[in-house]
């Protein structure tokens, strides 16, 4: 879409890059801007069904571009999709995070607003944060702690030290490791994965596990058939079903 923000779809998957390693991927208002609109496509493309975010030259993300702040004045802060143009509102569809490097600060945020993470063997994650005055506001004070346990989520949030990929895969935070410089193919292949799934259904599998959190356990499945009856009478579920008794790969349609 840009110079500093690629994308490319194929097969289901649109796989978006943030293309600033010069800056090590932080990013500005126009670069956030660029994200939202990416994002906004695929959410609005019936033909795509899971995403796929990642950092050219090595880096994923180093959050905010302090320097374009320093200079402009302005906050990576979007209308539609909030800080770093994702964090606030994340995309509707499955996204998954493909993180080299330092994934620190504003860039473990950006990997928290995505469903899967796939990292590094050697990446480092953290919240240095109040390290310096300040609190992992884009996210990571409310995401980290539905990530991995409450207890480790505030020594990492309060002490400011980094995590190996590794270890952050024993907690469950990462969902696969990768060795370096092979990221992007890995989560290429998990993308590949959710992709054999009808787009409205995984749509709708990841806004129940999105909002049940917050429903009373006497609702969730009278909740959940709200979300839930659009897909069971749509086009595709019929064609899952056809598929299924001939044997065959189904085509969606989105429908």
């Amino acid at each position: 879409m840009t110079d500093e923000l690629l994308v490319e779809t194929a097969a289901g998957v649109m796989v978006i890059t943030l293309n600033r390693p010069q800056r090590r991927n932080a990013i500005d208002l126009p670069t956030a801007e660029a994200l939202s609109d990416a994002l906004d496509r695929f959410d609005d493309a019936p033909d795509l069904r899971v995403g796929v975010l990642t950092g050219n030259g090595g880096t994923f993300c180093a959050g905010m571009d302090l320097k374009a702040f320093a200079t402009t004045g302005q906050r990576p802060i979007t209308e539609r999709r909030g800080g770093l143009g994702m964090v606030g509102r994340p995309p509707v569809k499955p996204i998954i995070a493909a993180a080299e490097g330092f994934v620190l600060g504003g860039g473990l945020e950006l990997a928290l607003a995505c469903d899967l993470i796939v990292a590094a063997d050697d990446a480092v994650l953290g919240f240095p944060e109040v390290l310096r005055g300040q609190v992992a506001a884009a996210g990571g004070a409310l995401r980290l702690r539905e990530r991995v346990p409450y207890h480790l989520a505030l020594e990492m949030l309060l002490t400011g030290e980094p995590m190996s990929a590794p270890r952050a895969a024993q907690l469950g935070l990462v969902n696969r490791l990768a060795p370096a410089g092979q990221v992007l193919s890995v989560a290429r292949d998990l993308a590949a994965l959710v992709a054999r799934g009808a787009p409205l259904a995984l749509a709708a599998t990841k806004r129940i596990a999105v909002e049940a959190r917050d429903w009373p356990i006497d609702e969730q499945f009278g909740r959940q058939w709200d979300i839930l009856e659009p897909v069971r009478g749509s086009e595709d579920a019929q064609e899952g079903a056809r598929a299924f008794a001939e044997k065959r790969a189904p085509r969606w349609t989105g429908r």
